[in-house]
């Protein structure tokens, strides 16, 4: 098996290193694999805990404002349909894309991938499921759109009391886990086990 470097596209022959331990690219330094033990139940575990925790996160409000005696409760897709419901549908597409549908689909992508084999059996198109996850993970920016969330806390703080909802912590715990299920995420492991059922 043979891996192409993502930085520099150098291919490397696949080699087998203990657990712990790390692959670099032979010419740039950009590492192309971790040995990391159980990686793939491991991100399976992450991956559900992260759909949990996306559930939570559309349940509860992220932020609640109090001003002059007015109480308003933002959810997490709210901003991306005042967008829309403004005339900027462009921009609302693209904030509800990349802070609410694509991370869904991240999630739902590792599960429908990992749970399969998990359980011995072939995920249902695994090479169309990972290019769809590989190609989707640079638009899943819950991360950015936390920081934003905290931005707008610490602004509207002047004017309003702001008070942080149950959401804002279930994002958090969301963007942690999806993160984590990346780290552990051997994609050699992945393929080999892909070829194994096959």
């Amino acid at each position: 098996m043979r891996l192409a470097c993502p930085e520099c596209d150098l291919l490397h022959e696949s080699m087998e290193i203990t657990y712990g331990h790390s692959g670099y690219c032979q010419r740039c330094g950009a590492v192309l694999f971790r040995n990391h033990k159980n990686s793939l139940d491991k991100t399976l575990a992450f991956a559900i805990t992260g759909l949990v925790f996306f559930l939570l996160a559309n349940i509860f409000p992220i932020l609640v404002f109090k001003m002059n005696g007015n109480t308003e409760a933002n959810q997490l897709a709210d901003g991306a349909l005042e967008f829309l419901n403004s005339g900027y549908w462009p921009l609302g597409i693209l904030v509800l894309f990349a802070s609410v549908i694509a991370p869904l689909l991240v999630l739902c992508l590792l599960v429908s991938i990992l749970l399969p084999l998990k359980y011995n059996r072939l995920p249902v198109i695994p090479e169309l499921q990972i290019r769809t996850l590989l190609s989707l993970r640079p638009w899943a920016m819950a991360e950015i759109f936390v920081i934003g969330i905290m931005v707008a806390f610490v602004k509207l703080g002047d004017f309003a009391e702001v008070g942080i909802g149950g959401s804002l912590i279930s994002i958090i715990c969301m963007v942690l886990a999806m993160v984590l299920a990346f780290v552990f995420l051997d994609r050699r492991t992945l393929w080999q086990r892909l070829d194994q059922l096959k």
